[in-house]
């Protein structure tokens, strides 16, 4: 099988503990070159997964002619000009969420790989979800009916930190919404098959001292008719928080548990219901509740890497492309102008 060469910028933090570990064990990936800024960290990441090189600069990196494809997972206030200079160098890029600071970025680099027929593909691990792939299919074949209501919930505690880029605004975007809550927005979407059209939200830096929001909540307006919520903190342990998604329908609602997280797996609980007519006295006899039977649960990173690489080697559709990452930050920027402004805002 013919393998997709790659180079990590930004070989520290998310790719040291999942991604290169999961890009091991695609079949059609080969790690070839491995970059960080911080001391030692390239070589012993290099050392540590037995790639050939390490660097400390991501343009020597582009340089080395035997790296195809880049994965990176650098600080999203660099991202911008790390994706241009990948594409500068005819290489398909794989970015981590969000591609940019701003939709406007966002869109700058998208032209720019377009012109140079590269792909542009976001780091949605969470669309790679046994579970999250089988709801969305689950749904479109009507099994739910009509979709009228979703809820989303995905937290962490995340104190005020020296050096934490997340924490300040002008190189993270945004706080508990942009960084925790986008995963949220993708899957309301991707799952349902609907897009945000309205938007209304509040989002505060309530508990700690820092200048991005450590909690935001969001209501929106689907273009299906439904309604959906989201509630992202910064500032609830982790250990108290289940990162729930419920999505409810005509015919029965799905209800998720810990499938929003790193790891493949969590408990999912479906209720199908006949309808009975309306009931005055509201006595819920709550219907039998089963799951989904049968998913092989596996390594998310591993299938995202696999299906980038099949994009790039045999012309697969990306399934979790640049554009779609932009248009959920679009959302993500009309919840941040809602809150300030404190109207509803149309995309």
């Amino acid at each position: 099988m013919k393998k997709l060469k790659w180079g990590v910028i930004g070989c520290g933090g998310i790719a040291d503990r999942r991604t290169i570990p999961g890009m091991l064990l695609a079949e059609n990936a080969e790690l070839v070159a491995v970059m960080d800024t911080a001391d030692g960290v390239a070589e012993k990441v290099r050392a540590k997964y037995n790639a050939k090189y390490a660097y400390n600069d991501y343009h020597e990196l582009l340089a080395n002619p035997e790296v195809e494809a880049v994965y990176i997972a650098t600080p999203v206030f660099v991202h911008k000009e790390q994706v241009i200079a990948a594409a500068n160098a005819g290489k398909h890029i794989l970015v981590e969420k969000p591609v940019c600071l701003t939709v406007e970025e966002g869109n700058e680099v998208l032209a720019i790989c377009r012109e140079k027929n590269l792909l542009l593909g976001a780091g949605f691990l969470m669309r790679f979800s046994s579970t999250h792939r089988k709801m969305r299919e689950f749904i479109a074949e009507g099994n739910l009916g009509q979709v009228v209501s979703v809820r989303a919930q995905f937290s962490c505690w995340y104190p005020k930190m020296e050096g934490a880029w997340r924490q300040v605004k002008a190189l993270g975007g945004g706080g508990a919404l942009m960084d925790m809550g986008i995963h949220c927005l993708d899957l309301i979407q991707y799952i349902t098959g609907a897009k945000v059209q309205r938007v209304g939200a509040f989002c505060a830096t309530n508990v700690f001292d820092y200048e991005t929001d450590d909690q935001a909540a969001v209501i929106m307006a689907l273009d299906n008719g439904a309604f959906a919520l989201l509630d992202t903190n910064f500032n609830i342990p982790d250990d108290s928080q289940k990162a729930r998604l419920e999505i409810y329908g005509t015919k029965g609602s799905i209800l998720a548990e810990g499938t929003i997280s790193q790891v493949d797996g969590g408990n999912v609980e479906i209720l199908l219901a006949e309808d009975k007519g309306y009931d005055a006295q509201q006595e819920r006899s709550s219907a039998d509740a089963a799951t989904f039977e049968g998913l092989e649960y596996g390594n998310m990173y591993t299938r995202e890497i696999e299906s980038f690489g099949r994009s790039v080697l045999e012309g697969t559709p990306l399934e979790s492309p640049a554009e779609e990452a932009i248009q959920v930050q679009s959302i993500i920027e009309a919840a941040y102008a809602s809150s300030e402004k404190g109207t509803i805002v149309a995309l």
